[in-house]
């Protein structure tokens, strides 16, 4: 898919660049220009304490998208349908095959084609060359490295003692530039630092890019901050902003931390203790939030904040003791799905809030459109709609969410934990959601089914679909209309990955 693709004659002449900036794991209702008040932690006052000033003021600024969904719960097929504009099966990059199809156009690659430089900062290890997303860019950069480099030195940060980080630098040394993996080793263990994932160092490498760029082209700059991803350690000075009454950022950072061991019953966690966790999630948010201050700071440092359509979004939400989870994995709720979503600047400058449903893989087609950009190749194989202002795009009177497969699959579970809770093996099924102005729905490759009606149950606790089968069943024959049978489509497929990137990814708890 190489056909090229131009810029319209007409494009807005206010936007030249666009900087999309994705705050991994950041879900609508813990951000204050989405979240709903009745539903916000409360900080050690009692009262809320704002988490996302820099957001609430590119929302003034800007557009606020209150119902913005992802299509998927966790990063991969959620980057995937960003950078596509498809649907989970549509693009096949899922937990049962965890690359993005080589055949697939890519969001970089259409503003490669329009005349963009095209740059990407990744602090994301699923969101890089070695799951195919790296089409398209001219850099795309690995924030979790301090020197840029394809050896991965974190089995050494993994090291539970001197002996294991001594074995894992011997053993990895050599794997490649040995002076580049020794600065990389002396950064992790030594010099990194404290509650921070790569998110200063991220802005602080835009900004000088930014301030030495040469380049006459618009460009397309890709971002991804990872802190509110698990494991929550901010600063210590966010988290006590955040922590609840009484609570100590000694006593919220001792609370372990591992999704997975939570889910398959290896051990507990109290409602205080999900409280103080909300807290640092909080934290973290706020944290990220003062980074995005620092990327507007370095975009208007260096002339180009006024003609840049700037957007900010989460790929999927978080699970902190709600509907008994911990973490993002296994099921649709809107607390996975429903994400924050604020755009500002060219078409979109004060345009206030916006009810309108609309997905993430909506974005290709927006902002392709705000800069002129047609692109033949990637509107073939789009689900996309632009929620441009005055677009000719019909507007959406549905979302939909899909779980193609466990992720990890519950044989990994296994090999880790032995034998796991009956409750956990029941997620070894594929899902699907529609949401509706009044409605979701959530239905199973295994006959789970699950109906809530919106306005009377925003946090999903009533399943009405017995009350309602006729609703449910409607439903469930629009999500059969999209994606056709669920007891027909398979989750098969699989991608060989280097042993770095299994342990990349057991970092991340998704192995």
């Amino acid at each position: 898919m190489d056909e090229s693709s131009g810029r319209d004659s007409e494009s807005h002449e206010t936007v030249r660049n666009v900087v999309l900036v994705v705050l991994d794991t950041a879900r609508a209702r813990s951000v204050d220009v989405t979240g709903d008040p009745d539903t916000r932690e409360r900080t050690r006052s009692g009262t809320d304490r704002p988490t996302t000033p820099t957001m609430d003021r590119l929302a003034a600024e800007g557009t606020t998208f209150e119902r913005a969904f992802a299509t998927a719960p966790w990063t991969m097929p959620s980057h995937a349908s960003m950078f596509t504009g498809m649907f989970p099966s549509e693009h096949g990059a899922h937990g049962g095959n965890t690359y993005l199809d080589d055949d697939l156009r890519t969001l970089p690659e259409a503003f490669a084609g329009g005349g963009f430089q095209t740059i990407g900062v990744s602090n994301n290890t699923w969101i890089t060359e070695e799951f195919g997303f790296d089409r398209g860019f001219d850099d795309l950069r690995k924030g979790w490295q301090y020197i840029q480099s394809d050896a991965d030195m974190g089995a050494v940060v993994r090291g539970e003692d001197t002996r294991e980080k001594l074995e894992a630098t011997r053993n990895r040394l050599f794997d490649g530039n040995p002076l580049v993996n020794a600065a990389n080793i002396l950064y992790s263990e030594v010099l990194q630092p404290a509650g921070d994932d790569g998110a200063d160092r991220s802005t602080t490498w835009i900004e000088n890019w930014l301030a030495g760029r040469k380049d006459d082209r618009p460009f397309f700059l890709f971002c991804n901050f990872i802190e509110p991803h698990v494991e929550y350690d901010p600063p210590r000075e966010y988290a006590e902003r955040y922590l609840p009454e009484e609570a100590s950022y000694e006593e919220a950072t001792a609370i372990r931390q591992d999704p997975r061991a939570y889910d398959c019953g290896d051990y507990q966690i109290t409602d205080r203790e999900f409280a103080m966790l909300r807290g640092l999630y909080r934290a973290e948010l706020a944290y990220v939030d003062d980074q995005l201050a620092q990327l507007r700071r370095a975009l208007e440092a260096a002339g180009e904040w006024e003609n840049t359509l700037f957007v900010v979004c989460g790929d999927h939400g978080e699970h902190i003791g709600e509907h008994g989870f911990f973490g993002h994995q296994y099921n649709l709720y809107d607390t996975l799905i429903h994400v924050p979503l604020v755009v500002c600047g060219g078409p979109f400058a004060g345009g206030g809030r916006r009810s309108d449903l609309v997905q993430l893989l909506d974005l290709p087609a927006t902002v392709l459109e705000s800069v002129g950009i047609d692109d033949p190749a990637l509107r073939r194989q789009w689900s996309s709609r632009s929620f441009l202002p005055g677009s000719d795009d019909e507007p959406r009177d549905a979302v939909f969410a899909e779980y193609v497969a466990p992720q990890p699959s519950i044989e990994r579970l296994e090999a880790r934990f032995g034998e796991i809770p009956d409750r956990v093996r029941a997620f070894d099924r594929r899902l699907r959601a529609i949401r509706t102005d009044e409605y979701k729905y959530v239905c199973g490759d295994d006959g789970f089914e699950r109906l809530h009606h919106v306005p009377t149950d925003p946090f999903e606790q009533t399943d009405v679909s017995g009350d309602e089968p006729e609703r449910a069943r409607t439903l469930r024959e629009r999500l059969e209309d999209r994606f056709g049978s669920l007891e027909s489509a398979t989750a098969d497929g699989s991608v060989s990955m280097r042993e770095g990137t299994k342990e990349r990814l057991a970092d991340l708890g998704y192995l």
